[in-house]
């Protein structure tokens, strides 16, 4: 089996302003939003960790420390929960080893694609993932460690995708599907972003987990706007394909578009469900309330 150079960093674009969330986030940015009791941002870094990432490389704007202060240590309150007898192991996926987070600032709006090229000096020569935490993939094993296996497998860059039913494909981007490698590997011919329905190459969405080849920040390093007047990722990445390896993998676990307020409300409630110490009582609450 051919070597392929790990992945090792990630990158994760926080700096969005999350105004479909106001006034919720107008102090608090959207990713530290709770899906039951942990913050959005926690399952997409734990996501990465579980997937063998070492560097988390944040992308983030004005009023977003708060991010880094959340998997910074808390004495005062560590120190008073230990006093306390309180258990301490709930924070322990907030404890970054020291120089294990790095960020980097994008000052101006300009699209996912100039997000990541923020990054470009952090990511170097080396291959590099991608998750967007509005994205809320759950699964076993999570989606990006799915995807690192494949990458082990067949190297170059990767995409995780889902399908969805035909009539939905205009909402998101889809890939021009090429020869099926295995039951979850597709070969990538091409990408559309949201194309009309009976115009779409696939039902195969675009979501929101990368791992890409360096490559890609010398390409969005020249690249024009596109699409909503930003500069897309998607635009950059179709522009590899031809050049290098490109596959899609399809997640087998649940996606949940945590951007929009019914999906947030969706994977709370799923979460909830699933919960031991909760689950039943979530359920109970959900019957009495559709009774009504």
């Amino acid at each position: 089996m051919t070597q392929h150079k790990p992945i090792k960093k990630a990158v994760f674009p926080v700096a969005g302003l999350g105004t479909r969330f106001l006034p919720a986030t107008k102090a608090i940015p959207k990713e530290l939003l709770p899906i039951v009791d942990r913050p959005l941002i926690q399952y997409a870094v734990d996501e990465a960790r579980e997937a063998g990432i070492e560097q988390i490389i944040f992308v983030t704007g004005r009023g977003k420390t708060a991010i880094v202060e959340h998997f910074d240590v808390a004495y005062e309150l560590e120190s008073t929960m230990e006093e306390r007898g309180k258990d301490m192991s709930v924070l322990d996926p907030t404890r970054a080893t020291p120089g294990d987070i790095i960020t980097v600032r994008q000052q101006v709006p300009l699209g996912l694609g100039h997000a990541i090229w923020c990054a470009r000096a952090i990511v170097g020569d080396d291959p590099f993932a991608i998750l967007l935490p509005d994205e809320l993939m759950v699964g076993e094993p999570g989606c990006m460690k799915q995807m690192v296996e494949a990458y082990n497998e067949v190297g170059g860059n990767l995409i995780s995708v889902l399908e969805v039913p035909q009539d939905e494909v205009s909402s998101y981007g889809v890939i021009a599907p090429g020869a099926q490698v295995s039951d979850t590997l597709t070969e990538v011919t091409g990408l559309v972003e949201k194309p009309p329905v009976a115009e779409a190459p696939s039902n195969k969405i675009i979501s929101g987990r990368y791992i890409l080849q360096p490559e890609v920040m010398r390409t969005l390093e020249n690249q024009g706007k596109g699409a909503g007047g930003e500069i897309q990722l998607t635009d950059a990445m179709a522009r590899m394909i031809g050049n290098q390896p490109f596959h899609a993998v399809t997640f087998a676990g649940n996606r949940y578009d945590c951007g929009s307020k019914t999906g947030f409300v969706e994977a709370t409630l799923a979460l909830a469900l699933e919960r031991e110490d909760m689950g039943s009582e979530v359920r109970a609450i959900a019957e009495r309330l559709l009774a009504k």
